[in-house]
């Protein structure tokens, strides 16, 4: 089990970047990082519970308590962060906010090779929930 938080993206796609970016700028200094997956070897996602296909698929958030994806990557990864957006994380993770989560999750990542800072990438891969 890993003892530190990690946020694992795509580092192909444009949006993804960003929003990544955007998020790492928020956490408090060293209490995680964000990495694209494309840089992480398969045994150091294995020790994390995860495979290659797992993040090929979506982003996830890996820490001391496991690994979750999805909808639910995005909100661990709010709740590390400072002030109002640990808020927004926590109701993100919270019934009935989390249940329309994992479709606004599912949307925005089916169509982010239409959103700002796209890049080809964005478009040939397709997101599970």
């Amino acid at each position: 089990m890993a003892t530190t938080s990690l946020l694992i993206y795509d580092g192909d796609c444009g949006f993804c970047t960003t929003t990544a970016a955007w998020i790492e700028h928020q956490l408090p200094v060293d209490s995680a990082t964000v990495t694209p997956w494309q840089w992480l070897s398969e045994e150091h996602l294995a020790a994390r519970g995860l495979t290659l296909d797992d993040v090929r698929r979506k982003v996830w958030w890996s820490g001391p308590r496991g690994s979750v994806g999805g909808a639910k990557a995005i909100a661990a990864a709010l709740r590390a962060t400072r002030g109002h957006w640990a808020l927004i994380g926590v109701i993100l993770a919270t019934p009935p906010m989390s249940w329309l989560a994992i479709p606004g999750y599912w949307l925005t990542a089916r169509y982010r090779h239409k959103l700002p800072g796209a890049t080809p990438a964005c478009a040939t891969r397709r997101p599970s929930s």
